[in-house]
């Protein structure tokens, strides 16, 4: 065997790999939804049945919870896209030594570990008053979820041509009009995409969010408090609901996106 044929056969047992160890235990979860077992296992399988569905339904205290990580992640989109938006826009115009250690400065939160952020915001807010909850758990949250969308406009930023800005200011245009009309509708993607992400990563984050949820419950730490007393398959249930969402919202942007470059295509 050639040595290009051996690098095209490892590249496809990389992907075959890969994909495998991705989606695999998606599908082994999504299949267990489907076990009378009251384990949320697909073995031993004790025959098909949809009442995991109808456990799920009435778990009063799983929707409760998947209703205080939405708010959450509503609440984190409100303060750390606008944060990671200003910051990404005042580090493009600093051109001082003094840049790469104020983006250090910036990045920090991310390397830092959840556990340590959501202690000292929760030691923090206490000086003041204000014990843990939703309110607390968005402020947590949006310190480090900030800095994922600052780096992700900033990528927007770089690819930027400044002079389309300065020719809109010759022109009579105001510096918001300017950003308004010209910028903020080229960072339209980046932003999308930003929302996005801060939205996951506040849903699915737990280390931060244990220490300053309070007595409220978002859905990670309420499936992390099951799984002490006894995970059931309604975990499942929920788990492939909100893949099969996931999909779908996939696909309608994709087929969106699609469509829209057609178009261009058409009108070019």
């Amino acid at each position: 065997m050639s040595s290009q044929r051996f690098l095209a056969f490892g590249l496809r047992f990389y992907v075959v790999v890969f994909f495998a160890y991705l989606f695999l235990p998606l599908l082994i979860m999504a299949a267990a939804t489907f076990n009378d077992s009251r384990f949320p296992t697909v073995t031993p399988w004790d025959g098909t049945t949809l009442r995991w569905f109808g456990e799920l339904a009435a778990d009063g205290g799983m929707w409760q919870a998947l209703g205080n990580s939405l708010v959450v992640a509503a609440g984190v989109l409100v303060v750390a896209v606008p944060i990671g938006i200003a910051t990404a826009l005042f580090l493009n115009t600093v051109s001082s030594r003094a840049k790469p250690f104020l983006y250090a400065l910036i990045l920090s939160p991310l390397l830092t570990p959840g556990v340590i952020i959501g202690i000292s915001t929760l030691i923090f807010w206490r000086q003041f008053g204000v014990s843990g909850g939703i309110f607390l758990t968005v402020l947590g949250q949006a310190t480090f979820i900030a800095a994922y969308v600052m780096l992700m406009v900033t990528a927007r930023l770089q690819r930027f041509d400044r002079t389309l800005e300065r020719a809109a200011l010759d022109l009579g245009a105001s510096p918001w009009q300017a950003f308004r009309r010209i910028l903020l509708p080229y960072l339209k993607p980046a932003l999308y995409s930003a929302a996005v992400i801060a939205f996951l990563q506040s849903f699915e984050n737990y280390n931060t969010t244990l220490f300053v949820v309070g007595y409220d419950t978002t859905l990670t730490v309420y499936i992390a408090s099951k799984v002490r007393t006894g995970l059931t398959p309604a975990v499942n249930a929920l788990g492939l609901i909100l893949i099969l969402i996931t999909v779908a919202v996939a696909v309608v942007y994709e087929l969106k996106r699609r469509r829209e470059a057609a178009r261009v295509v058409e009108g070019v």
